[in-house]
């Protein structure tokens, strides 16, 4: 009886000790998610400030993060839901699988669509270069000054240049030097188009150039630049078609195969053998999709 009882408190003490051993590795564990999840939202709010600055939209930076948190849960809720109604008696490992899948999806569908509206802005600044500059030389030669012929680009309403264009000349009516206006320009804007007009302009003034020539010449250059862009666009579309025709293919296969041979499908979600096939098979298509991404896109 005696060891029967002290075998008893061994057994009791294990217990406790097992016990506070995984309450103090679950504190760790809440502790370091929070932490990184704090590191990652105040990254995710300052890559998205300047993403903000980038494309002028009027919202403080940290309802991106809102937003993208209240997508994920949207998505979650939708992808359990369509499980749901396609299937009859779906598994807890598929709804965990699906909805989580589906909440990282949503999750990042508003900082793409803001790069998205990025690109944009600079592929519409790059193709209204070309006028601005031939606006400026013939300003020029008109007999306008250059900060003069910098105000005609900027009040002709052309968004987004005229607006960038507009920025420069209130730095240069408060008193900010001529070379670091421009600089500033080009860093805020992100065109090589506008680097090279920079590097023109304030290479012309020190040297004594005759600008109106050099404007001529990096508008014909920049003519040429989105000439050549637009080509390679439309010999690499069939290119990036085949990368999301690809990506979504097994999705969409797996879709199929749930309605055909659930049977199969299930058996994939209901071992962990299964599950990590899926997830390398994830893995495999996102690699595909974004080399073939970086095959087709070509700088000019």
């Amino acid at each position: 009886m005696e060891i029967l009882a002290l075998f008893t408190n061994y057994t009791l003490l294990a217990c406790l000790s097992s016990g506070l051993a995984v309450t103090f590795a679950t504190f760790v564990i809440i502790d370091f998610v929070t932490d990184a999840s704090k590191r990652y939202k105040s990254r995710y709010i300052q890559e998205t400030a300047v993403e903000y600055d980038d494309v002028l939209l009027q919202m403080p930076p940290g309802k991106i993060f809102d937003l993208s948190l209240a997508l994920a849960g949207l998505g979650a809720f939708l992808g359990i839901a369509v499980l749901c109604i396609s299937s009859s008696d779906p598994s807890w490992t598929k709804i965990v699988f699906i909805g989580t899948l589906a909440a990282v999806f949503f999750f990042f569908i508003p900082r793409l669509w803001l790069r998205h509206l990025k690109k944009q802005r600079l592929n519409k600044f790059n193709e209204q270069l070309e006028d601005a500059l031939l606006s400026i030389s013939g300003s020029l030669k008109a007999g306008f000054s250059l900060s003069q012929a910098l105000d005609v680009v900027a009040n002709e309403n052309h968004r987004p240049i005229s607006f960038e264009f507009s920025v420069l000349t209130q730095e240069l009516r408060l008193g900010v030097n001529f070379d670091e206006a421009f600089e500033k320009m080009a860093m805020r804007v992100g065109s090589k188009d506008f680097e090279l007009v920079t590097i023109a302009v304030i290479t012309a003034r020190q040297t004594g150039g005759e600008l109106t020539n050099v404007l001529e010449r990096l508008a014909g250059v920049i003519r040429e630049r989105v000439r050549i862009t637009n080509k390679l666009n439309a010999l690499t579309a069939q290119g990036r078609l085949q990368a999301y025709i690809i990506g979504a293919m097994p999705f969409l296969l797996l879709a199929a195969m749930s309605k055909i041979s659930p049977d199969m499908v299930d058996a994939f979600f209901n071992s962990p053998l299964g599950l990590v096939i899926m997830l390398v098979v994830i893995g495999l298509v996102v690699t595909g999709f974004l080399i073939i991404r970086k095959i087709t896109t070509i700088d000019v």
